[in-house]
């Protein structure tokens, strides 16, 4: 397939273009600047030049391609406090790239995350549950909706943690620069709330086979570890760091974590057993307590 790869020079993307490409695809990378076109044209891949502003663009290109995986989303508005203007530019690069597809029968594989669409389920979440009434859960309703527009669109759900040597601004970054900053490596309440977590690797494997395979109106989890306690998750850290791993009072939570207070205590267990039934995914990358220690995280 000649698959089109929004955030392609990002986190995932260093890992999803590559995994395409060796499996035969060719890849067209969505770029905004020419460093990042240059990155892309070195791994194999063509390049177009553009954002999640150019709606026209996007449909434009999306006409021309066997497939779409949208893998970009405007973290930068998210940091700043501006969640919902990154959620309703998603929303308008999907329902322009989707205007590309429609009535094609080609792929979609849209992305959000457990976290922040399942939630909370008092209870190990599965690909069955729905995304909750939440602002990313509008990004996932509206990718699985494109089936009855032709569209054979599924949703691949990232855990919080998708980890390896590529990711360099994810949740794991922020806590050890947190920890870095306060001399102290933290959790909240008792740290036996549990976080999903998954090796970019795989993940980037989960798209691949999602594209090629994924029945419209899928939702796949692409979960490795299905709860690692976040005490864990901070002694780890703690103990690369050489700082105390201590227990934050409520109170001072959002001094010490800033923007992650809200999520850092979230419980949020999630199975992938349903994901490796439907297309045949199998993690095989180590889990997070054990690329942490593996040091990478924690080289200057």
């Amino acid at each position: 397939m000649r698959v089109l790869v929004t955030g392609a020079t990002g986190h995932l993307g260093s890992a999803v273009v590559p995994e395409l490409l060796s499996h035969g695809h060719e890849v067209v990378g969505l770029a905004r600047s020419e460093n990042s076109a240059a990155k892309l044209k070195e791994q194999g891949a063509e390049v177009h030049l553009g954002d999640l502003d150019d709606l026209a663009g996007l449909t434009a290109v999306s006409s021309t391609v066997d497939g779409v995986i949208h893998l970009a989303f405007k973290h930068d508005l998210m940091i700043t406090g501006d969640f919902e203007g990154a959620i309703e530019a998603d929303l308008a690069a999907i329902a322009a790239l989707a205007d590309g597809l429609a009535g094609s029968g080609k792929p979609f594989v849209g992305t959000t995350g457990t976290l922040m669409t399942i939630g909370t389920v008092d209870r190990t979440a599965t690909e069955d549950d729905p995304a909750g009434q939440n602002p990313r859960g509008k990004a996932e309703n509206a990718v699985l909706a494109l089936a009855e527009r032709g569209i054979r669109s599924s949703v691949v759900r990232l855990p919080p943690t998708v980890h390896s040597d590529l990711d360099k601004h994810g949740f794991i970054r922020l806590l050890i620069a947190t920890a870095r900053q306060h001399g102290k490596s933290g959790y909240l309440g008792d740290g036996g709330n549990r976080w999903p977590a998954g090796h970019t690797l795989d993940a980037a494997r989960l798209y691949r086979l999602a594209l090629e395979q994924a029945p419209a109106g899928s939702r796949l989890n692409a979960v490795g570890d299905e709860g690692v306690p976040f005490r864990e998750i901070a002694e780890v850290i703690g103990r690369h760091l050489d700082v105390p791993v201590v227990q934050i009072p409520d109170a001072e939570a959002a001094a010490h974590f800033g923007f992650l207070a809200s999520v850092v205590p979230l419980d949020n267990p999630t199975s992938a057993k349903l994901t490796r039934e439907r297309v045949g995914w199998e993690p095989v990358g180590p889990g997070l307590i054990a690329d942490l220690d593996a040091g990478h995280y924690f080289q200057d």
